[in-house]
């Protein structure tokens, strides 16, 4: 019986429901439940009150009518408060970064981590860190391109476990 609905009846309610939602999803959601309700109240379809097509469509108004007016009767629903978010976010990530990039100035010679330290770490323009340092601009701008060469083939190599002394 449903699959005769559907089968016959099924494009127009489908499209009435699209229209009325304006949702394809929702409305074959509709339509489902539509089939549902004849299939529960086969009296309905054959009372003579009128055609099954008919009876089908209002069954199909009914449902979205019904959906709409829930909608509204629910209170608004309203986003997470800030308050259940982490006050303090964890630095951990920080601190490891710092280390690793501590370490990997170590790693540079004096010249080429002088010169990150002061336009880098210090914010110092080209004209500032070479007044500081003592050396022309064009070095300055040298060391700091080679400087972070060096620190990116650093960041590169394979991280070595530390293996305790024996």
């Amino acid at each position: 019986m449903v699959r005769s609905l559907f089968h016959e009846h099924g494009r127009a309610m489908l499209a009435y429901a699209s229209q009325l939602t304006r949702d394809r999803a929702a409305a074959e959601d509709v339509v489902q439940e539509a089939l549902v309700r004849a299939w529960r109240h086969p009296d309905s379809l054959v009372n003579g009150k009128g055609s099954v097509r008919g009876w089908l469509l209002t069954v199909v108004r009914n449902i979205v009518t019904d959906q709409v007016r829930a909608r509204r009767a629910r209170p608004t629903e309203v986003p997470e408060s800030p308050t259940d978010i982490a006050i303090e976010r964890d630095h951990a990530d920080q601190v490891v970064t710092s280390m690793v990039v501590m370490d990997a100035l170590n790693q540079l010679s004096t010249e080429h981590r002088e010169v990150l330290e002061q336009v880098y770490l210090l914010g110092s323009t080209v004209a500032e860190a070479a007044k500081a340092l003592n050396i022309p601009p064009g070095t300055v701008k040298s060391r700091s391109y080679y400087a972070l060469r060096a620190l990116r083939d650093i960041a590169k190599r394979p991280v070595e476990a530390e293996r305790p002394a024996s």
